[in-house]
């Protein structure tokens, strides 16, 4: 899973915000690099058991990749999303980053699905 969400972060990073830590949408509720809302924020902390990170901590690029990644490696789990199926997990996990737990079966969250799935094909083809 590892080296999955090593491919995908950096793709949801040029979608969410170009790499910007001060990037700030929907209304002010997302924020940093990842465009991380304060209910990601809540449920990391669950995940992890404790209250490690902050709301101001989505300004921090490097917290903002762990929170990312603590995330996304829990509903890979609980969705057994195991990274043989590179594109299509991909596709999957991107859509749960960007519609939540459900993420991967709105129809809302397909044309952010395609964006990585196109982003992640054109990387492939410079290989």
């Amino acid at each position: 899973m590892n080296e999955l969400l090593k491919i995908l972060i950096p793709i949801l990073i040029s979608i969410e915000s170009g790499g910007n830590p001060h990037a700030v949408g929907d209304g002010g509720r997302a924020v940093g690099i990842l465009q991380i809302r304060p209910v990601v924020v809540a449920e990391v902390n669950q995940i992890l058991g404790e209250q490690k990170y902050q709301l101001q901590d989505r300004r921090n690029p490097a917290k903002s990749r762990e929170m990312c990644r603590i995330y996304l490696t829990y509903w890979a789990e609980q969705k057994a999303i195991t990274g043989t199926h590179r594109e299509k997990d991909l596709v999957r996990l991107a859509r749960l980053w960007n519609g939540g737990p459900r993420g991967d079966a709105r129809k809302a969250t397909l044309p952010y699905g395609k964006k990585v799935k196109k982003i992640w094909s054109r990387s492939q083809s410079l290989d």
